[in-house]
């Protein structure tokens, strides 16, 4: 029987533009990754339920800022989800599907779930792909109202947000249009592979080099142009033993990349991996 909410094929998603990728599908796309028997219209059902919920509420409120005080009061107080403090680099915190099964998540995670409610309820929410800790948005009368997910949805003042983002350039704090331009809207590919990209971070760190490797892998079918997702699935490939395709992922790397400042330590690895592939020979 064919799913009421079918998920998009892996290899079809890089000619997408990133208007049209999905975002919901294709996060439960890398969920199944890990979960194969994961059921994506159960999900799709589930954060239907959480809209509609608030549906009537939200047709009577008429200011944006109040209606997504609401949105952030069911997810956050009435349906428990929260920030996992305790355990941010467990894995389970980027899959969507344990998010919604545990209602814990990372910043992004938790600011997929947002965007999906908000958006369902015709409010134009949308992901801020901030240094740090991902955040959203919502166009309001006089600016933005920008808030973060994984402290329930709290609003965040110009002041508080040079500050967070000071020690990502350079301890300098950002201007008006530089902080505007940190500001913009994600777009839905960009948020899946920051998703990705914290997973390949995670399964680096804990030496997890199948599932890290995986992880690089599924960055290049979103995105094949991004040359540290080919150094990445390179080195993963390095220290699984898969000595051709690591070297064929680093040359590459180099040749798209090569005043990258890794890029000597590259040449290094690469010559290396063909000496020991001459001796092998």
């Amino acid at each position: 029987m064919r799913e009421r909410f079918p998920l998009p094929e892996w290899n079809s998603l890089a000619g997408l533009d990133d208007d049209t990728m999905p975002l919901l599908s294709t996060a439960l796309l890398i969920a199944r990754d890990e979960y194969p028997s994961l059921d994506a219209d159960l999900y799709d059902t589930l954060l239907q339920e959480h809209a509609e919920a608030l549906r009537g509420e939200i047709d009577a409120i008429d200011a944006w800022p109040l209606k997504m005080a609401a949105i952030n009061r069911h997810l956050f107080d009435e349906l428990g989800y929260s920030g996992d403090s305790d355990e941010y680099y467990d894995p389970r915190n980027s899959y969507l599907n344990q998010v919604f099964e545990r209602r814990r998540g990372n910043p992004i995670s938790l600011a997929l779930v947002q965007i999906e409610v908000a958006r369902r309820l015709g409010v134009p929410l949308d992901g801020v792909s901030f240094p740090g800790h991902f955040l959203v948005r919502l166009p309001v009368d006089d600016g933005l109202l920008v808030m973060d997910p994984f402290n329930r949805g709290r609003p965040l003042g110009v002041d508080e947000l040079r500050e967070r983002a000071k020690p990502h350039l350079g301890g300098e704090l950002p201007d008006d249009g530089a902080l505007l331009h940190i500001l913009n809207p994600a777009s839905h590919r960009a948020i899946l592979v920051r998703v990705l990209r914290n997973l390949h971070s995670v399964y680096a760190e804990s030496d997890d080099w199948e599932r890290a490797a995986r992880s690089a892998d599924r960055i290049l079918k979103l995105s094949p142009d991004q040359p540290e997702a080919l150094r990445d699935r390179g080195l993963a490939y390095l220290r699984l033993g898969h000595t051709g395709g690591a070297r064929h992922d680093l040359a590459r790397y180099l040749q798209r990349h090569a005043d990258a400042s890794d890029a000597a330590a590259m040449r290094e690895r690469l010559v290396e991996l063909s000496a020991g592939s001459a001796r092998m020979h």
